[in-house]
């Protein structure tokens, strides 16, 4: 959610099914420099590859006052192969105590925010093994979470501490020791968080045991069953009161635990009890059973605007409909449930569940939970309002820059990826012409790649191959260039003829069009003139559906 909503009034926040992705293509990114820091973040090296993390136990102390923690990591690991040395990563502000294996101390060595160790002996190819970072320092100060990373210090209204994490983008090692990309989600995990006497933390998953510490701390120790891509993991500490709920899902009772500051008790029950459960079953509907029933679903009131954290919605909508009361469509539709809930629950199942394995196809996560907003709006008040929903967010569009980033150096692409990757999605839906296989497609995703991590050509490949159609130029054009493709017609010798100007290899979308005032048929051009066998149509009378298609016509 780093670049999420980048601006509140102007939101910024293949390509085969072989998976060979054209020249052009790579070619339609920007061209910029990218440092040795970049590579050691976003690469995988076999330092990366070596091991598979199994599970951490993350014991963390948070010294308010000092804006201080110390504390350490516990990695388990699975040997992909033999190996004596490894990397994870931790931000360079924050030291190392010392890093211990089987009891001993081992050396490590620092390249920027990248941590190198060396074991004593051959780890073997298969073995199971762990090693414990004890580390300590100030953390990178959040200067305006979400959108930018690291740890959020301030006081609730009635001036008690409140304090949050929030590091998608910039990365989990902003202020815990960790094997920072997002290829390898742990299995499991143990997350301790000690706060100050009086106050509360709230974590992923579910609350395992409270411990009062007596040194003026408590630690409360949350356990996720599931895996969790590391940017997810959160650490909540403030004055929380706690109520509960259940919902009666595909998968059976889900249980609901909401955490708002004290005093927030009915706002949030007016809130939060309408609008989760609503989209619980609209996203259930829609896309499958929510992903996580181990873990339950929570949301937590937080002092930044959201984040998708797994299992714990971080929440600061301020108990307002919209987007901080705002409705980003300009349609209306926008105002009638809460933007926070719907949008951030949303990644539970797309960024969450589906987890791109590079930050460069972060479009997976962002792209399909935008579009899960007219969904939503679909479930509740009926398919045309979500269609004019997905249509009013266009203005929101930029065009920049192409919304694939660049692989390999944790770079986000456009933050286009949002409104256009959501309209991306329903032309899509749009050309497969069939509602009930389009949410079967949804819906096979989340089985087909339940707890995964992804590339671009498994998502667009899977549904080319459910939608039986060749839908890869369409995501290519929308995904790997800035441009949208323009609809041309030109008449010749009395007849009408079309053709795409577009810059993806083979580019041939369906698009419907009409003589004014008729019903819509679907013609099907590609990048050379092609007549458009429709009766009575002239370059006079011809419409293009451009209300469900993103597109320029000429």
């Amino acid at each position: 959610m780093k670049n999420k909503f980048l601006n509140i009034f102007a939101v910024a926040l293949g390509l085969t099914i072989a998976g060979i992705v054209p020249t052009q293509a790579q070619l339609g990114t920007n061209k910029q420099t990218f440092t040795r820091a970049d590579s050691l973040r976003g690469g995988l090296t076999p330092l990366r590859t070596c091991y598979d993390i199994n599970y951490y136990h993350l014991d963390v102390k948070f010294d308010i006052d000092k804006r201080f923690i110390s504390g350490s990591n516990l990695f388990k690991f699975t040997a992909t192969q033999n190996f004596t040395k490894l990397q994870f990563d931790l931000f360079a502000n924050l030291k190392i105590e010392k890093v211990v294996y089987e009891g001993a101390e081992i050396p490590f060595t620092r390249e920027f925010n990248a941590v190198f160790i060396t074991f004593p002996k051959t780890i073997k190819k298969g073995s199971k093994d762990e090693f414990t970072v004890y580390y300590s320092g100030n953390p990178t100060i959040a200067k305006r979470a979400p959108w930018d990373g690291g740890v959020v210090y301030t006081t609730d209204s009635l001036g008690k501490p409140w304090v949050a994490t929030a590091c998608q983008g910039i990365g989990a090692s902003i202020w815990w020791p960790t094997k920072d990309h997002q290829y390898d989600e742990v299995d499991s995990a143990l997350i301790s968080i000690s706060a100050p006497n009086g106050l509360k933390d709230v974590s992923n998953g579910r609350l395992r045991k409270v411990t009062d510490l007596n040194n003026g701390y408590t630690r409360f120790d949350w356990f996720v069953a599931n895996p969790i891509n590391n940017y997810d993991i959160e650490a909540n500490i403030g004055d929380y009161a706690h109520f509960e709920g259940t919902y009666q899902g595909e998968k059976g009772p889900l249980t609901l635990d909401y955490w708002p500051l004290s005093y927030n008790v009915d706002k949030a029950k007016k809130q939060w009890e309408l609008d989760a459960p609503r989209m619980l079953k609209s996203f259930e509907y829609w896309f499958g059973p929510y992903p996580f029933y181990e873990d339950g679903y929570k949301l937590v009131e937080t002092p930044h605007l959201g984040m998708e954290h797994q299992s714990g919605t971080a929440y600061g909508n301020h108990y307002k409909n919209g987007y901080l009361g705002r409705d980003l469509s300009g349609t209306g539709w926008g105002l009638k449930w809460d933007f926070i809930v719907v949008h951030e629950s949303g990644h539970e199942w797309f960024g969450n569940n589906i987890t791109s394995k590079d930050v460069a196809d972060m479009w997976i996560h962002e792209s399909f939970t935008n579009y899960s907003e007219s969904l939503f709006i679909e479930t509740y008040y009926g398919k045309q309002a979500g269609q004019e929903y997905v249509n009013g967010t266009r203005k929101n569009i930029r065009n920049d820059k192409p919304i694939v980033g660049p692989y390999g150096v944790n770079m986000e692409g456009s933050g286009d990826m949002y409104y256009k990757g959501g309209n991306l999605l329903n032309m899509v839906r749009t050309i497969i012409n069939n509602d009930e296989k389009w949410r079967s497609i949804l819906r096979g995703l989340n089985k087909t790649f339940y707890h995964k991590t992804v590339t671009y050509d498994d998502i667009v490949g899977y549904i080319c191959k459910q939608a039986g159609m060749n839908l890869a130029p369409v995501f290519d054009q929308y995904l790997h260039y800035k441009d949208i493709p323009t609809l041309q017609f030109v008449v010749k010798d009395g007849k009408l003829y079309s053709k795409w100007i577009a810059n993806a290899e083979g580019f041939n979308m369906p698009v419907k069009v009409r003589v004014k005032g008729g019903g819509y048929i679907f013609i099907k051009p590609t990048t050379k003139f092609t007549p458009v066998k429709i009766d009575g149509i002239t370059k006079d009378n011809v419409e293009v559906d451009t209300f469900n298609y993103y597109i320029k016509v000429e």
